[in-house]
């Protein structure tokens, strides 16, 4: 409900609807931090609507950022979970998924109108917000905005580009050949193949995205999580192609909280990790990461650790979900102060701006791609799950800042972890070697992510593309109010 700002002006008041996810939850705070700063005099008051047992994520992501410094800026309001059949109670979240079949089932339960509409809408209608934004699941908000009058953003927190390859590899004409693999018609240069079994169950999510892409058509507006100097030509098919009635492109959302006094500072707790690569040489480091949601057999994660322990390289790994693995024998006593193993949250951005590190080991997934150009830090690609394996292609193919830690015919990928072959330690540490030798690789992509990273700043410092469509949007959402 809006209220009155000291001058007299009325609030913005706007409510945001993220998944179930961290990799959601935190660029949509993001995004509400960055609504409330966006004007003087408080004009805008953004609220977070998630599930009880994902509060702590929000308050927590807050704390860290901010140290409570502007977490009144940010308001959180709760709705229930659905009991769903099959899933333990209280994993409302899709990194506290213990197994494939738990993350199914939650976001079989985020895209059911049956299941989650009856909570968000009695919370929008008890709020009365004057706009909402909402995640691309939850596809029945736009009836909700229409009904009350009031307009809906949809907000992608992934690219441009693995949105919008996504959308033409589930058409119903996408191309399938002898190689079983699929083709995307029609897509900017270059052509995008994938194996099918690099891509979700097309049975399933040819219908939720159909519904996804309906929806966000019908919305005031789609602000997405990137920037122009990124993707330019795949920002442009939104508005260029019809998708979407208005477009914000208003990334890379957690750049802007990289300051002396918020993110850049890190707990005493986090300290360790820095003050460890303060010991290190300049671009000697590899640092590993899968995110919160990626799962990962026992016998892979032996290959990992064997790999960067051959490979010779200093490393930061973290490890998540991972509780009842143990290295092999004898490993940590042989990698001594060589790597460290990482098994709780991860200062992962402050990592990655440190000189210390030369490579990221990425699943792909759209923020801590981000957060790796924002740095200036080539990858090497290991994708998981989801659009994962089409943002491969954008970091590999279309920008060059990234190279598959596992080659093409190597072995089998799957978007299902149990289907994955594992790959080997000697591949590990093959590529970790020859992407980080000197005049490598590494280097050479290096320098053209460094590049993005300055355009990255440009867009998000006052008067950049980021910047001003994020005031466009404020504007546009004034206007529609009246």
């Amino acid at each position: 409900m809006a209220s009155a700002t000291s001058s007299g002006s009325k609030t913005l008041s706007v409510l945001l609807f993220p998944h179930f996810a961290t990799s959601h939850i935190e660029p949509f705070t993001e995004l509400a931090l960055r609504l409330a700063a966006s004007r003087p005099d408080a004009a805008v008051e953004a609220t977070v609507a998630v599930t009880p047992a994902n509060v702590p994520v929000v308050q927590s992501f807050l704390d860290r950022r901010w140290h409570g410094r502007s977490a009144a800026t940010v308001r959180i309001v709760t709705y229930p979970f659905p009991t769903v059949e099959g899933l333990p109670k209280g994993v409302e979240n899709l990194g506290k998924a213990a197994t494939q079949a738990d993350s199914m089932l939650i976001n079989l339960a985020a895209s059911s109108e049956t299941l989650m509409r009856p909570a968000q809408e009695a919370l929008i209608r008890a709020r009365s917000p004057d706009a909402i934004f909402t995640d691309m699941l939850f596809t029945w908000s736009t009836d909700i905005a229409n009904e009350l009058g009031v307009p809906c953003v949809a907000l992608n927190v992934v690219g441009a580009f693995p949105m919008l390859a996504m959308r033409h590899l589930l058409m119903e004409d996408a191309a399938i050949d002898g190689d079983d693999m699929v083709t995307a018609p029609p897509f900017p240069i270059p052509p995008i193949r994938v194996p099918r079994t690099e891509l979700p169950d097309v049975s399933i999510f040819r219908h939720v995205f159909g519904k996804v892409h309906s929806m966000q058509a019908a919305c005031f507006g789609l602000a997405a999580n990137t920037f122009s100097g990124l993707e330019q030509q795949y920002c442009d098919m939104y508005m260029g192609q019809g998708y979407v009635q208005r477009s914000y492109f208003v990334g890379p959302l957690s750049l802007q909280l990289q300051s002396s006094d918020s993110e850049s500072s890190t707990g005493a707790a986090d300290s360790q990790y820095i003050d460890w690569l303060d010991t290190k040489p300049d671009h000697s480091v590899v640092y590993v990461s899968f995110g919160t949601c990626a799962l990962a057999s026992e016998a892979q994660l032996d290959q990992i650790a064997l790999g960067l322990e051959a490979s010779g390289k200093s490393f930061l790994w973290v490890v998540r979900g991972a509780d009842k693995w143990t290295p092999p024998k004898g490993w940590e006593e042989r990698v001594d102060d060589r790597g460290i193993i990482i098994r709780s949250w991860a200062p992962q951005t402050a990592i990655l701006a440190h000189p210390a590190v030369g490579a990221f080991v990425t699943q792909c997934g759209w923020n801590s791609v981000l957060e790796a150009v924002a740095a200036g830090v080539p990858m090497l690609t290991w994708p998981k799950v989801y659009e994962q394996f089409i943002t491969e292609r954008l970091i590999t193919d279309v920008l060059g800042i990234g190279e598959r830690l596992w080659p093409h015919g190597a072995g089998l990928r799957s978007e299902d972890y149990e289907k994955h072959e594992v790959i080997p330690a000697d591949d590990v540490a093959r590529a970790l070697l020859t992407f980080m030798h000197p005049g490598g690789p590494g280097e050479v992509m290096r320098t053209r992510v460094m590049d993005l990273a300055s355009k990255s700043r440009a867009a998000m410092a006052e008067g950049g593309s980021s910047q001003n469509d994020l005031h466009r949007l404020v504007n546009d959402l004034i206007a529609a109010r009246g």
